[in-house]
């Protein structure tokens, strides 16, 4: 807008040159009024353009201040959008942690089931074997008349009754424990019997343990006939 002023002014200063021009020839009066209303125009579009110029400034003022608040709303926005991908990736940290957790669980869960089934079905070979130990131990029992018991030092003792016909109920016994090798080890043998090393030998090499405790028995009967 600025410069259609100053192409009107200079139009309006070239009119008056040719104006000028045309009334030299003109008496002094007429050059006079010419040179009157040349100034007032001079004066008027002088003020038009001071107008013009203050607008303009007050215009690119409110333009700077646009641009301003504009950079200021898009920092904020920039400064949101941060804060959201920030969030975005912890919601995702938060999920990743949550697949961990859960493929955890769930491998412990898994591992727990194993553990259970394997739990069970140990405890269910450990009921079968006691109940035969049971079935063995009623056997020696009623058979034998043998009762087994543990006594102090991690020892067995070994009972036997039905020796003595003529005293049923008198016991003779053993005691029987694992050495440091893991080997049988017979003791507190009552009544002694001498034959007891060889068979305590025999049992460590051929592992035959009802062999064993039949050979102790028959010992022992022996000592009563003897």
């Amino acid at each position: 807008m600025v410069e259609d002023e100053l192409a009107l002014f200079d139009k309006s200063i070239n009119e008056f040159a040719e104006k000028f021009r045309n009334s030299l020839s003109d008496n002094p009066s007429q050059v006079l009024g010419l040179r009157d209303a040349f100034r007032d125009s001079i004066r008027e579009l002088s003020e038009k353009l001071s107008l013009k110029l203050k607008e303009e400034e007050r215009m690119v003022e409110m333009f700077l201040e646009y641009q301003n608040q504009l950079c200021k709303q898009n920092k904020l926005i920039q400064e949101k959008k941060d804060n959201l991908l920030k969030m975005v990736d912890a919601v995702k940290g938060k999920k990743q942690e949550l697949e961990v957790l859960t493929a955890n669980i769930r491998d412990l869960k898994e591992e727990y089931s194993r553990k259970k089934e394997t739990i069970s079905t140990a405890n269910k070979a450990n009921e079968e074997k006691l109940k035969r130990l049971q079935k063995s131990a009623d056997m020696y029992r009623d058979c034998l008349g043998l009762e087994i018991r543990k006594v102090h030092g991690d020892k067995l003792q070994f009972i036997f009754t039905s020796i003595d016909p003529k005293n049923p109920e008198s016991p003779y016994m053993f005691s029987l424990s694992l050495n440091e090798a893991r080997d049988y080890e017979v003791s507190d043998c009552s009544p002694h019997l001498e034959c007891l090393a060889e068979f305590q030998e025999k049992v460590r090499k051929t592992n035959n343990f009802s062999a064993f405790l039949a050979n102790v028995r028959k010992a022992f009967i022996a000592t009563v006939y003897n």
